[in-house]
């Protein structure tokens, strides 16, 4: 706008007597200057490529992190060999995908972010609830069975709810789904008595067969496996409180989708052709895929 009104002003003057150096041809007014070039823009750093199928295709395996505690999921046998519905599944998923039988990797259950993270293991796939906190910090496959966070007390105890925790020992393994549920409802987690952390469900319920807590509290689908393993099942009873239904999926690191898609796509053909379903029933005498 300022050039535009100096034009304007120029053009309007009166005529001033010519001096013989103002008669002279004026000169050709000097060229704007050429606007100054855009600077370049700095080059964009591009997210590294995801390789994570790649690499898991020329390892020709994966290196599944998994509770060996953790029955029917994934635990070791009375033969000392790696079994379970989440190992069945990932045997046969890896058979889909032309690659070899998944590295079965142990791992310390409260120390399964930092390994995944440090890259100790592709995935995690051995009854991993689905929560809002773990989607901060992995990727999570679709759901793939449903699950309830229980109450196991002995036969015998007056426990009838969680309103009767009050001031007992309730126990559930360090760092689990179980341990989370309990933390949502702190009225309750702070009316225990003692709130014990057990390094795995083996113990916390063979602490509660021995008097040593009052409670236990353990994914339906594990607690209902050992109760009816144990030599006394009548010694244990399930309440009709809980705290809380959830749903369990395979744990990737966050950049890892094109892994998460392969295994998830092999997945979900198995329950479209009822592989899923057989391999369910093997282990829980239904289909446990979510309706």
């Amino acid at each position: 706008m300022a050039l535009s009104l100096v034009a304007c002003a120029n053009n309007t003057s009166a005529p001033a007597a010519e001096s013989p150096a103002a008669q002279q041809p004026s000169e050709a007014p000097a060229e704007s200057p050429e606007a100054p070039a855009e600077p370049a823009e700095p080059a964009k750093s591009e997210a590294p490529a995801d390789d994570s199928w790649d690499k898991v295709k020329a390892a020709g395996t994966f290196i599944l992190g998994f509770d060996e505690t953790f029955a029917p999921m994934g635990f070791k046998d009375e033969d000392g060999n790696y079994v379970g519905f989440d190992i069945d599944l990932a045997l046969e998923v890896s058979s889909r995908l032309g690659i070899g039988a998944p590295t079965l990797m142990p791992i310390n259950w409260d120390s399964k972010v930092m390994e995944l993270n440090a890259g100790n293991i592709d995935l995690i796939w051995n009854g991993l609830t689905i929560t809002e906190e773990r989607k901060k910090e992995m990727l999570f496959s679709d759901p793939y069975m449903n699950n309830r966070q229980i109450i196991v007390v002995r036969a015998e105890s007056d426990i009838q709810s969680k309103a009767d925790l009050a001031g007992k020992r309730v126990a559930a393994q360090a760092d689990s789904s179980a341990m989370e549920a309990i933390q949502a409802e702190p009225e309750v987690m702070d009316s225990f008595g003692d709130l014990v952390e057990s390094p795995d469900y083996v113990e916390a319920l063979l602490e509660l067969k021995q008097g040593s807590v009052d409670a236990v509290v353990v994914d339906e689908t594990m607690g209902s496996y050992y109760i009816n393993k144990d030599e006394n099942p009548a010694a244990f009873r399930i309440l009709e409180d809980n705290f809380g239904e959830e749903q369990y999926g395979i744990g990737f690191r966050k950049a890892d989708v094109a892994l998460k898609d392969a295994i998830q796509g092999a997945l979900n053909d198995m329950v479209e052709d009822g592989t899923f379903a057989t391999i369910s029933k093997k282990w829980f005498g239904h289909d446990v895929w979510p309706k």
